[in-house]
């Protein structure tokens, strides 16, 4: 019977298209939408930081159209490669790497030590795996350098006899509830204060609060679907879907000895370099992919490979990667059409008009709605705070809703809605290295996704109700005066 179960799911995963399908089929869509939908644009102006805010009150639809030919949207697929390169290349990098780590056996030794721990409590795993990513996103901004961890999880869980779904749900659980309640992540937070023109940190108690609850629902339904597997192995999403990890099972563990503990030990250096980096250096993907490399070329020495086995292991472990490095190039050019389209800046000004009918409760759960469906299309965080807080900031100050408020409904709207959208490179990166498909991972995340905007729509309408952020509320009058035209 079991048997027939297995069978049937598999059957039904086989008739969902590919994951290059599902994301060359959005870009096609956007691309009819640049035909169907008025092309407009609000006015730009550069910030002291040199990036571009919208001016509020100031769209119009455009005199001069751009009309996307079939060939544009053909050249799009390459420019979308380039566009996401940094994160293409810091995929295959750390892919290549990890191969040569596992080489030397210390993944494996490692595994085997924290099976030895928790093998018998997957769930204080899942809750540490969870807690302490959320704690990293939350506070520097973290995602990409989360990839690193995905074969490694997904080895861990395949021991304790999980699936490749509990591995990816532990670090994207983390990774999107992390930006959503964030308490002053600088990629976000941070900028969004500064362009609603409020002291950046304030208001950080409320976000603090509500950390650990969102975390709670996180690990909750990633181990709600972990006990369900485990009791019934057939019910698992990933059933009849190939391992990255070749599907061979390993029965034996090597040691920990002493050369593993000094690679793990260098990895430990390597992430510390790399988190001071971010943090003082405003590092990203290019840095990081040297820090990586670099400790690559210290594993390989400490674990005794000879130049030419770690070469060959390195260029394995990027091949496995090509196709992951295919979907986040393809992913980004949906944003791309959408951008080329001039459609955009149109789809940003029709949502936020709604708002002005409503009561200042509905108008921060509309806020909510509004960050969640842009950032399909506007998947950089630091991008959609530039284009929507300078709208949102000054409606805010219209319909009642605090410009704090404001700021956090952008916060859950980025935050927890990347984790879903096929345009974030990170996400599919993670996904693709551990072998989901995107369609079982839509299935997975969706209801943890309505867990989260429930929750965050309470918390909307509780912190409008309370007056949450107007003891820093700044005189609105040139605001008002502004938005009126």
């Amino acid at each position: 019977m079991e048997n027939i179960i297995r069978t049937t799911e598999a059957t039904k995963t086989t008739k969902i298209p590919h994951t290059l399908i599902l994301l060359l089929g959005m870009m096609l869509v956007a691309y009819i939408a640049t035909w169907l939908v008025p092309q407009g644009a609000f006015e730009m102006v550069a910030n002291d930081s040199g990036r571009l805010s919208v001016v509020p009150g100031t769209y119009q639809i455009v005199e001069s159209t751009a009309n996307l030919t079939p060939w544009d949207l053909l050249q799009v697929i390459p420019r979308a490669f380039a566009a996401a390169q940094d994160v293409i290349f810091f995929v295959l990098i750390v892919g290549g790497v990890l191969a040569v780590a596992r080489a030397t056996g210390t993944v494996d030794a490692l595994i085997g030590r924290m099976l030895e721990r928790f093998g018998d409590s997957p769930q204080k795993l899942i809750f540490a795996v969870v807690f302490v990513f959320a704690m990293a996103s939350s506070s520097i901004g973290t995602a990409g350098e989360y990839i690193p961890f995905v074969l490694i999880l997904v080895a861990l869980c395949k021991a304790m006899k999980l699936d490749a779904m509990t591995a990816v749900g532990m670090i994207v659980a983390g990774y999107g509830i992390g930006y959503g309640v964030s308490a002053f992540n600088p990629f976000t937070v941070l900028i969004a204060q500064q362009i609603a023109e409020i002291p950046v940190y304030s208001g950080i108690w409320l976000r603090f609060a509500i950390f650990l609850p969102f975390v709670l629902i996180g690990f909750h339904h990633v181990w709600q679907y972990t006990q369900r597997v485990q009791k019934a192995p057939h019910t698992s999403m990933m059933a009849g879907i190939p391992c990255p990890l070749d599907n061979k099972p390993v029965h034996t563990y090597p040691q920990l000895n002493g050369r593993h503990k000094l690679i793990l030990a260098s990895f430990v250096a390597a992430l510390a370099i790399a988190v001071t980096g971010i943090a003082t250096q405003g590092w990203y993907l290019y840095e990081l992919g040297a820090v990586f490399i670099a400790w690559g070329i210290v594993t390989a020495v400490i674990g005794g490979l000879g130049a030419d086995k770690a070469a060959n292991k390195f260029i394995e472990g990027t091949s496995e990667l090509v196709m992951t490095a295919v979907l986040i190039g393809v992913a980004r050019g949906i944003a791309l059409v959408m951008e080329d389209g001039q459609i955009l800046h149109t789809l940003v000004h029709a949502m936020s008009m709604p708002l002005s009918h409503v009561s200042a409760e509905l108008s921060a759960v509309g806020m909510l709605v509004i960050q969640t469906v842009l950032n399909t299309f506007i998947p950089s965080g630091s991008g959609q705070a530039y284009v929507t807080m300078p709208l949102m900031a000054p409606l805010g100050d219209l319909v009642g809703v605090p410009r704090q408020v404001a700021v956090l409904a952008y916060q859950f709207g980025d935050g927890f809605s990347n984790m879903i959208i096929p345009t974030n490179a990170v996400l599919m990166g993670i996904i693709g290295m551990a072998g989901v498909p995107y369609s079982q991972w839509f299935k997975f995340c969706l209801p943890l996704l309505a867990k989260l905007m429930l929750a965050s729509a309470l918390v909307l309408v509780a912190a409008t109700l309370f007056g949450y952020g107007l003891d820093v509320q700044p005189q609105i009058s040139a605001v008002v005066e502004a938005a009126n035209g």
